[in-house]
C-alpha cells in the first residue's frame, strides 16, 4: 500500500505553499464536488455511468464525499456487453449492496436475442452499446448522465465540456456545445435532451491513481499484476473466453499481466508487469509514454475517429 508521504510528494504536495492553498489532489477533488453539487441543484433524473472502472470507482467515491453524511441521491447505469470481466462485475454488486444504491443495466446480450443488434465479425461488442445505452437513458427519462471520460485519454475526449449537452438522440453536436468560463456550467436543456457531465475532465490516469492511493480506495484485482492465460491479437494481450477468442492461429500462454482500463474483454488489452501494489502502478504508469486507450484499447484503433465517431452516434 502506498504510504501518505509517497503519494503527497508525488502528487506534488509539498505543504510549502501555505494554510490556505490546496494541493493538486485537493483542488480536482473540491473541483469534482463542485460539479456532483451542482448537477444535483439543476437536474432532476441524474445518473452516474458505473462499469466497475478505476475512472467510475473514484467518480462514486467523489460523489459519496459530495453529499455524506446523506445517500448519494443518484442511482447507477451499467451498460453490460456480457462479455464483462468476471471480477469486475462481482465488484460492481459488491459496492452497490455496500452502499445501498439502485443500480440499472442495459444488457447488450438481450438487444442481440432480441434481433435487434447483430454481433459483429471480430466478436466486439464495445461499438454495440450504444443503442442500449441511449434507450435507456430515454425510457428512464434520465436527463443527467455522469461519466468518467477524462481529457488526457483519446483526441475527441479532449475537446469534450465539463456540461456536453445531447440531442433527444443522444448525438453530441459541437456547434450546440457551450463555453465554459470561471467554471459556470450551462445545465439549459429541452425536453429530451440531457446533459453528460464529466467530473475528472481535468485529471489524469496518474491524478486518478494518486488519489486512488491517497483515499484507500479498493479497486477489482485486475487492475494488478497477476498470472493470466491470454492470447497475443494486433500486439495485444487478450483473455480467453466465450466472446470468440483465441482463434485456432493463436496460442494461449501463461503471462504476468494487469489491466490499465476496464471494458468488454473482446477489445481491452493487458499489459506486461510486475506491479503487484499502488505505488509499483503508479511508478509503471509516471514513466510510461503510452495513454491506456492507446496501449490496451482495441475499438478505439478501428479508424483514426474511432472514439468521434461513437460520440456523434451517442456512445460517448
Amino acid at each position: 500500500m502506498t504510504t501518505a508521504a509517497t503519494v503527497s510528494e508525488a502528487a506534488g504536495d509539498s505543504g510549502d505553499a501555505g494554510p490556505y492553498a490546496l494541493s493538486h489532489l485537493d483542488a480536482l477533488e473540491s473541483e469534482a464536488v463542485h460539479i456532483f453539487r451542482e448537477v444535483a441543484g439543476e437536474f432532476e433524473r441524474p445518473v452516474v455511468l458505473f462499469s466497475s472502472g478505476k475512472d467510475s470507482i473514484v467518480m462514486l467515491h467523489l460523489a459519496l464525499k459530495a453529499f455524506a453524511p446523506a445517500p448519494v441521491p443518484f442511482s447507477l447505469l451499467h451498460v453490460d456487453t456480457g462479455h464483462n470481466f468476471p471480477e469486475v462485475l462481482e465488484y460492481r454488486d459488491r459496492t452497490v449492496a455496500a452502499h445501498g444504491l439502485r443500480l440499472h443495466v442495459a444488457s447488450v446480450q438481450d438487444y442481440i436475442d432480441r434481433g435487434v443488434l447483430k454481433e459483429r465479425p471480430d466478436g466486439t461488442r464495445n461499438p454495440l452499446q450504444t443503442v442500449p445505452l441511449t434507450e435507456k437513458i430515454q425510457s428512464e427519462r434520465f436527463d443527467a448522465v455522469f461519466g468518467g471520460g477524462r481529457r488526457d485519454e483519446e483526441k475527441a475526449r479532449a475537446k469534450e465540456r465539463v456540461f456536453s449537452l445531447r440531442d433527444e438522440f443522444s448525438q453530441w453536436d459541437p456547434r450546440r456545445q457551450r463555453p465554459e468560463l470561471w467554471q459556470l456550467y450551462n445545465g439549459r436543456h429541452a425536453p429530451g435532451e440531457h446533459v453528460r457531465v464529466f467530473p475528472l475532465s481535468n485529471w489524469t490516469e496518474l491524478d486518478v491513481w494518486q488519489y486512488i492511493a491517497r483515499e484507500h480506495i479498493e479497486l477489482p484485482e485486475i487492475y494488478f499484476a497477476h498470472e493470466r492465460e491470454v492470447f497475443q491479437r494486433a500486439g495485444m494481450w487478450l483473455t480467453a473466453g466465450e466472446w470468440g477468442g483465441p482463434k485456432e492461429s493463436e496460442t494461449v500462454e501463461k503471462r504476468q499481466v494487469r489491466y490499465r482500463t476496464v471494458g468488454d474483454m473482446s477489445c481491452t488489452g493487458a499489459v506486461d508487469s510486475d506491479a503487484t501494489t499502488l505505488d509499483a502502478v503508479i511508478t509503471e504508469i509516471a514513466a510510461s509514454r503510452l495513454t491506456e486507450r492507446g496501449a490496451t484499447r482495441a475499438d478505439d484503433k478501428m479508424s483514426e475517429a474511432a472514439m468521434e465517431d461513437r460520440k456523434r452516434e451517442g456512445y460517448f
